[in-house]
């Protein structure tokens, strides 16, 4: 190649790298600046951690205060410094509050206020009391919000003497506390510490025809409560999902999952009960139940009319079934007694009198009738 032309493709190679250089740097230097979200400077108010539901009872852990802008402050927020968090605590929710939302004085009812116990309740829910005490109360140590079990104990009797089963069974699980007495919030000490105290009532939240459930438990024997376990919930909700007690939509978004599945972690439970008798704790006690409409061998003997003799005056007459009995007859006397319904006529057969079995069937012995 020709030395001169080599020189102008040199000069025109690094011309060219000296303009795409200069044509970056102006671009980068001409580049806009990183936008910054300005930070709220206006006061803090009080925002929802969570999404509330209405009839949601306010925790510690449901709330808090975040910087909010001034010039979208309104009268009704609760403003840091200016509201008693405190005071809060126990009130209830009106209406659904979405997370990161202002919670309005509106939205929240407090204890003594005309519906309270109404807005504490969620849709389709009932109210129900039951009586309680240090032992069925778990000893003070109820609150509002907690979650128990309906325990109900019972004695079955029969119609003999001391036949009786002594039983426990789980009626209901997962009902929400809604008060204790007249107490919806946690009672505090001076050092913020929560004070344990017994009571005589316990509200409870549940469905229509639990609410029937509960008062005829009430006139069977004694309610227990069991205070349930925050952990129980999502392991109750998983039997649910696998049983098919609750039903997701295939075309369902995430979030309406979510909100099927919140709903039936607080439903209360009806199915599945369990139940322990007198004869799992004791071996000395009864664990089936007892029996019905069975007199005992002396009440039926005694209510028995007397057997007929041989050759009586009433020989013509239709015989009467008065059940198992035994025939004997010695001489010309004849006597007939009454044997249990449960006793085997062989065994009641001395072995001078056995019969001889044959055909799988036994013939009694000679001066021996068996009614059966």
């Amino acid at each position: 190649m020709d030395r001169k032309k080599l020189v102008l493709l040199l000069g025109a190679l690094i011309i060219a790298i000296g303009t795409a250089i200069a044509a970056r740097s102006m671009f980068a230097g001409g580049a806009a600046p990183d936008a910054e979200a300005a930070a709220p400077t206006g006061p803090r108010v009080l925002v929802a951690k969570r999404a509330l539901t209405a009839g949601t009872i306010i925790t510690a852990d449901a709330l808090g205060f975040q910087p909010w802008p001034k010039e979208l402050v309104q009268d009704a927020y609760f403003i840091d410094g200016e509201a008693d968090m405190n005071k809060l605590l126990g009130t209830v929710v009106r209406y659904p509050i979405t997370a990161g939302e202002p919670v309005t004085q509106g939205s929240l009812v407090a204890p003594g206020d005309r519906g309270f116990l109404a807005a504490a309740l969620g849709p389709g829910m009932r109210a129900v009391t039951v009586p309680v005490s240090s032992t069925t109360g778990v000893a003070g140590f109820i609150f509002a919000g907690d979650r128990v079990d309906l325990v109900l104990t019972q004695t079955v009797s029969g119609d003999c003497t001391d036949c009786t089963l002594n039983t426990a069974e789980t009626v209901l699980r997962n009902l929400r506390v809604l008060a204790t007495d007249q107490t919806v919030e946690k009672t505090t000490d001076e050092n913020g510490k929560t004070v344990v105290t017994e009571f005589r009532t316990v509200t409870l939240e549940v469905t229509p025809k639990i609410a029937e459930k509960v008062a005829v438990a009430q006139t069977i024997g004694t309610i227990s409560l069991a205070l349930r376990s925050l952990a129980d919930s999502p392991a109750e909700l998983e039997r649910a999902v696998a049983a098919g007690d609750v039903q997701l939509p295939a075309n369902a978004t995430p979030e309406q999952e979510e909100k099927l599945l919140k709903a039936a972690m607080g439903r209360p439970i009806d199915k599945g009960t369990t139940f322990v008798t007198g004869g799992d704790v004791s071996r000395f006690q009864r664990s089936t139940v007892p029996p019905k409409n069975q007199p005992s061998q002396q009440a039926y003997q005694a209510a028995a009319p007397a057997p007929a003799r041989a050759g009586g005056s009433d020989g013509n007459a239709a015989p009467v079934y008065r059940g198992p009995s035994v025939r004997v007859t010695r001489g010309k006397d004849t006597e007939e007694t009454q044997v249990s319904a449960k006793a085997n006529s062989t065994a009641i057969l001395s072995s001078q009198q056995r019969g001889v079995r044959a055909a799988g069937k036994t013939l009694p012995a000679a001066g021996m009738t068996v009614i059966n």
